[in-house]
């Protein structure tokens, strides 16, 4: 089984503080990491040691390029298990990089990033005419890398979109999508305005139009969507203590990829990915948490 995560890849630079600086002042950290970042790519991770166990296969198809900076990309990915297919391997331009800071005692993160800027990921080229983008059993996409993330949407067997907040390219993406996972902020130019939380979740669900529209609220429930059959339905997050919460949203992608690959009914994967996501936030730094799946 195969699972393949097609977007962004960063280098983040994650630091903990007290607390944050104000104008012209300057902190100490108490602690400084670096580790791959990025929607997909934090998602691919996740995926790869939830799915090891299980013979789930994680390939990450991104930009990462020639640039001293994306041997920490590859390592970081190689060391988890995740396959990278790098679709700008020549380019001596540097990764994006992502500036994380955690406040040490809420767990709550800035992130100061370009996310992928004037980057452009293609599809990587085969050795015959048209795409090699490799076969899976399920896609999941984030819509960093426009031409790449449409090009992996419209072949994908099954597509799980990670809709964090509205790109233009969603408008070509979510029409091929089996499920769409929406974070809280995000805004479908369609969507009709309304008054109440529960209201402007099933407008977006509507506007999104997907088989399968998740919405999630952080710490408050995660609001599930379907077309068929049309049902509907809420799923209670546990609380946790909060250590670090950058990430959180891409491991529940990551852990609901892996639940719907192995074809767990909505409702199961999402209480899944919550339970995932639960353990991420309970632990500092980028990596760490793994090891507590």
């Amino acid at each position: 089984m195969r699972i393949l995560c097609a977007g962004l890849a960063t280098v983040d630079l994650i630091q903990r503080v007290e607390r944050l600086p104000g104008v012209d002042e300057k902190v100490q950290s108490d602690s400084v990491e670096i580790a791959a970042g990025g929607p997909a790519t934090n998602a691919a991770v996740t995926a790869a040691t939830l799915g090891a166990p299980c013979g789930i296969e994680v390939v990450l198809v991104s930009a990462v390029g020639a640039h001293p900076l994306g041997d920490l990309i590859r390592a970081d990915l190689a060391a988890h298990g995740v396959t990278l297919i790098d679709t700008t391997p020549t380019s001596t331009d540097p990764p994006p990089v992502s500036a994380v800071t955690v406040l040490s005692g809420t767990g709550e993160r800035t992130i100061v990033s370009r996310n992928a800027g004037n980057r452009a990921a293609g599809v990587p080229q085969g050795a015959g005419p048209g795409t090699a983008l490799p076969d899976a059993d399920l896609t999941l996409v984030d819509g960093h890398h426009p031409i790449l993330s449409t090009a992996a949407a419209r072949t994908a067997r099954r597509l799980l979109v990670d809709a964090g907040s509205w790109r233009p390219v969603f408008a070509d993406i979510l029409p091929h999508a089996e499920v769409v996972a929406c974070s809280a902020a995000f805004r479908h130019p369609s969507a009709s305005p309304t008054d109440g939380e529960t209201d402007r979740d099933a407008a977006l669900a509507e506007a999104v139009g997907a088989p399968s529209v998740v919405v999630t609220h952080g710490a408050a429930p995660v609001r599930w969507f379907t077309t068929h059959p049309p049902a509907h339905g809420e799923i209670l997050v546990p609380p946790v203590p909060a250590v670090d919460t950058a990430g959180a949203g891409d491991a529940f992608h990551g852990a609901l990829a892996v639940a719907l690959a192995q074809n767990q009914d909505l409702p199961a994967a999402i209480t899944y990915a919550i339970r995932v996501a639960g353990v991420r936030v309970t632990h500092a730094g980028p990596r760490t948490w793994l090891s507590f799946l």
